[in-house]
């Protein structure tokens, strides 16, 4: 399922041709991922202190599009690609009304405490489809 995350643009996002700096778009997805984490039940914070476990991106794969402007209001649109043992792929995708300006794959897997990768929790699973 779709989850939707709005942005506006600020000043500090933007460069200095006055559109939204390229890394600015990796902190929306961003945003965007941890929101849709919540609202699937998941508290990343108790995860870690309960089970020592955390989400960590190991892989981004990003096509800009077309660019964004100060105080403009986005939308980022995040919907899994596919959840296995090991890994959630996830599509995000920004856009402006119906504009696509971003795009993204972006692979996510479950690390220990000293940064080993492990199973994604079955449960935690579960609750990402």
């Amino acid at each position: 399922m779709q989850h939707n995350f709005p942005i506006r643009v600020y000043y500090e996002d933007t460069d200095m041709a006055g559109i939204v700096f390229y890394a600015n778009y990796l902190k929306y997805i961003e945003r965007a991922r941890s929101d849709w984490v919540r609202g699937k039940g998941i508290n990343q914070a108790e995860l870690k202190e309960s089970d020592g476990l955390v989400f960590a991106v190991r892989r981004v794969e990003a096509d800009y599009l077309a660019p964004a402007h100060f105080d403009e209001e986005l939308i980022v649109e995040t919907r899994p690609v596919t959840v296995t043992g090991a890994r959630l792929v996830m599509e995000q995708i920004v856009k402006r009304d119906s504009e696509l300006l971003f795009q993204a794959i972006v692979t996510l897997v479950c690390i220990n405490e000293t940064g080993q990768p492990v199973r994604l929790p079955a449960n935690i699973r579960l609750m990402l489809h």
